[in-house]
């Protein structure tokens, strides 16, 4: 059913990858494709015609991003995400297999290993198993997608829900993030604002004569030191908020009063906020006004918001998973691309091996003990 033309960049010579040897082989072959942000043709080019070897399924390309979708009319479907670049190398390629110098566990090493080839690896693999056996208990989805490492625009998974939103209809979403090989749930919002505060400058000596903008914003760093974060509590997970000062800056010189300082602030809300209500309360807090409608003698600047994902475990499809897991549940602290399944209406949760404190390092390596655990677990939960 493979409906679309294999593209012209598929057509030429590339690695040789096997889906159904194993999640461990697996994750070795996509490690030693080099697969920066920018530069994942190579590795799209080498998943594509081993996808499209799958009987009875649609593959579709949307520049280095694949989406492989079974259609066996199960009812329910399962969308299984993880994306295919990696941050630059750091003389951590190609990969190795060898023991832990830590534990003595047989481990892969590598860039990728954790941020997330062998997540991807997993995900792949089960695809490629169960796309055609009788086990499979619901359709499936795979989407392998380039530029998450790097800014959203660039970003395959928010291109497809752009341009192809039927092409992620499904009704539950796991990404394939490093998170022990136990199911992080959900993903806490994150909201980041430039409060810049304007005063006239003066000499130190004279300093009546000016206004000191750096006092004014202090002020504002007061209110957020004294800001008491909520714990909130979804789904019997409990989500931590945080709103800190992050980087500030003023001042002219020595002896000078200065004209203008400014501080950038980032809330990471619960997911029992959206996106509108988690500024609206951020902005309370502040109390210097909207971008729109700043307080005098203040500007705000808008520099990124993200929806947080809720973590969904009611959903039949999660309890299962949870389940398969063996009950091994906790919150996700920090922003994945969970979140733009919720926005979608898709509940989604993080599932993929790997310590998540070794991504993007020039050790980073992944235990062979929890890829099998997470390639085990997963086919078990699409399963009968």
């Amino acid at each position: 059913m493979n409906t679309a033309e294999p593209s012209e960049s598929s057509k030429t010579s590339s690695p040789s990858i096997d889906l159904v040897a194993g999640a461990v082989p697996l994750t070795r072959q996509l490690v030693d494709i080099y697969s920066e942000s920018h530069h994942e043709q190579e590795i799209a080019d080498a998943v594509e015609p081993a996808l499209r070897a799958i009987e009875n399924v649609e593959v579709t390309r949307r520049g280095n991003t694949l989406v492989a979708r079974t259609h066996r009319g199960l009812g329910d479907r399962v969308i299984l995400a993880g994306h295919l670049d990696t941050v630059p190398p750091a003389d951590n390629l190609p990969s190795r297999l060898g023991p832990d110098p830590e534990t003595g566990e047989q481990t892969i090493f590598g860039l990728g290993s954790v941020d997330m080839k062998s997540g991807a690896a997993c995900y792949a693999h089960a695809f490629a198993t169960l796309a055609n056996s009788p086990e499979l208990a619901c359709d499936l989805t795979l989407v392998l997608y380039e530029g998450e490492e790097v800014a959203t625009k660039y970003n395959g998974l928010n291109h497809l829900v752009q341009s192809d939103p039927d092409l992620l209809a499904g009704d539950l979403a796991l990404l394939g993030e490093p998170s022990g090989a136990m199911i992080e749930a959900g993903c806490q919002g994150t909201i980041r604002v430039k409060v810049t505060a304007l005063g006239a400058r003066a000499h130190s000596a004279r300093s009546w004569l000016g206004h000191n903008a750096l006092h004014d914003l202090a002020r504002v760093l007061v209110r957020v030191a004294d800001y008491e974060p909520q714990d909130v509590e979804i789904d019997g997970l409990t989500y931590k908020e945080g709103l800190n000062a992050v980087v500030a800056e003023s001042g002219v010189a020595t002896n000078t009063i200065p004209d203008e300082a400014w501080a950038f602030i980032n809330f990471r809300y619960a997911p029992n906020r959206s996106v509108d209500e988690a500024l609206t309360h951020l902005y309370g807090v502040l109390q210097v006004g909207t971008p729109d409608s700043p307080a005098e003698g203040f500007s705000v600047f808008l520099d990124d918001a993200a929806a947080a994902a809720a973590p969904g475990l009611n959903q039949p499809f999660a309890a299962k998973l949870v389940e398969a897991t063996g009950g091994r549940v906790r919150p996700k602290y920090g922003w994945t691309d969970v979140a733009r399944f919720t926005e979608l209406g898709i509940p989604a949760v993080n599932f993929g091996p790997g310590d998540p404190g070794l991504c993007h390092t020039k050790d980073e390596r992944c235990p062979v003990a929890q890829i099998e655990e997470v390639s085990r677990q997963l086919i078990q939960f699409l399963s009968r």
